[in-house]
């Protein structure tokens, strides 16, 4: 019986993990250039330092954009270099470039934050009932007792929590006009790849309920 709890308790953690661990915390949209625009095309820059983060990120908008059917080109393959502040080009430089892509839109990631903070949590104990067994069945009060109402107790511990803010943008390529932006936090993701799946999830959901993107 004892066994059977604890399966049922790591299902529920199972379930419960597999759930989005990114929020859009704010989003907003220009609503007159949405309705008067049909952008098919955008041009992807996440605006990390991390070479992998930044290119993963990419690589996986530009595959969501084209299965929409939006022409999607990435800054990783325009701009070879990784540009830090000190050695950041020119507008001059950098606009002539997105323009000969063709795109209509630029769609911007940037990592506001990220806050770490340790919390304790604390132990519990859970009893068990008994529930269909016979009399007699565990030879006595002693095996009775020891089996069916077992006192489980799971200690307390620390635990590190793990948060991203994130602003996503998107701008009209010609104008440079800001066409839609989102703010949203990412709690505890455990790798790079599940961070990138729940932020785009969270990102095209919202997107859809602002108009930004049709739903399928």
């Amino acid at each position: 019986m004892k066994s059977n709890n604890l399966l049922l308790i790591a299902l529920a953690l199972l379930l419960f993990s597999c759930g989005s661990t990114t929020k859009i915390t704010g989003a907003w949209a220009n609503k007159e250039v949405l309705k008067n625009n049909s952008y098919k095309s955008v041009f992807i820059a996440v605006l990390n330092a991390n070479v992998q983060a930044k290119n993963m990120l990419e690589n996986e908008l530009a595959f969501r954009a084209k299965q929409r059917g939006i022409a999607a080109t990435m800054s990783h393959d325009v701009f070879i270099q990784s540009f830090a502040k000190e050695n950041m080009p020119k507008k001059e430089e950098i606009m002539p470039a997105i323009e000969k892509t063709g795109a209509e839109t630029i769609f911007t990631v940037s990592l506001l934050d990220k806050e770490t903070s340790t919390r304790y949590v604390p132990g519990s104990t859970s009893y068990y009932a008994p529930f269909g067994v016979g009399y007699g069945y565990y030879g006595g009060f002693y095996g009775y007792y020891s089996t069916i109402y077992p006192m489980v107790y799971e200690p307390g511990y620390y635990t590190t929590d793990r948060t991203y803010y994130v602003e996503s943008n998107l701008y009209d390529a010609k104008t440079e006009e800001l066409i839609w932006s989102a703010q949203s936090k990412t709690l505890n993701p455990s790798d790079l790849e599940q961070f990138t799946k729940d932020y785009i999830d969270a990102l095209y959901e919202q997107m859809i309920k602002d108009g930004v993107l049709k739903s399928e």
